[in-house]
Order: C-alpha cells, then structure tokens, then sequence
C-alpha cells in the first residue's frame, strides 16, 4: 500500500533546514535503501511544506519514520499528517487497473 507523508513546514524552512539537512537524509537513507521510502522532496513556489511517497504495509511505518525525523524533531515541521493512497495507474501502483478491465455501463456483464 502507498502512504503519503504530508509536511508543513515553518517561514523561514529554506534557511532553518541546512544544518539539519545532512541527518534528515543520513536518517532517511535506510529507509530508502530498504524500498520503504519511494520519493520526497520540497513543495516548491512557494516552499511551505513537503511530502513523501512510503511503500508500506501498514501507515504505523510512516508514523515511526516521521516522529524520528531530524525536521521533526528540530522544529522545522509544524504540522504531519499521514494518508493511505490508492494508486491504480503507471508502473508502481499498488493496486493496477488495466484500462480495459473495466465493465462499460449496460454492457454485457457491466
């Protein structure tokens, strides 16, 4: 199942994230190499908050990896939130539906 990891972030984040910046991603390493951690990065224009893409079985990993972040711990990020994400389309989606697979509304067997 894919979960999303909503961040919003202070002002000033830009600035206040650099000396933290190193062990946010040293911490998020693991995760990654271990297929967890799919994607994240900066909401950009403007830069108000940040999400990650989790592969998991269950949001209690998010949540672990969330209240262990170096941006969480040291006040950058004012507000989390995890959601679960049903993707159905394009190469990674945890749950595919074909295009054809679909029954045509008063089609036989739809």
């Amino acid at each position: 199942m894919h979960y999303l990891l909503f961040y919003d972030v202070v002002g000033d984040y830009v600035t206040r994230r650099v000396p933290f910046r190193a062990d946010h991603l040293t911490f998020a390493q693991p995760y990654v190499e271990r297929g967890e951690l799919l994607l994240g990065g900066a909401l950009a224009d403007p830069v108000d908050g940040a999400v990650l893409l989790f592969d998991a079985a269950s949001p209690a990993l998010v949540e672990r990896f969330a209240r262990g972040d170096p941006y969480i711990r040291e006040g950058l990020v004012t507000r989390w939130r995890v959601r679960a994400w049903t993707t159905v389309a394009g190469p990674l989606a945890a749950t595919p539906i074909a295009p054809g697979s679909l029954a045509t509304p008063g089609a036989p067997g739809g």
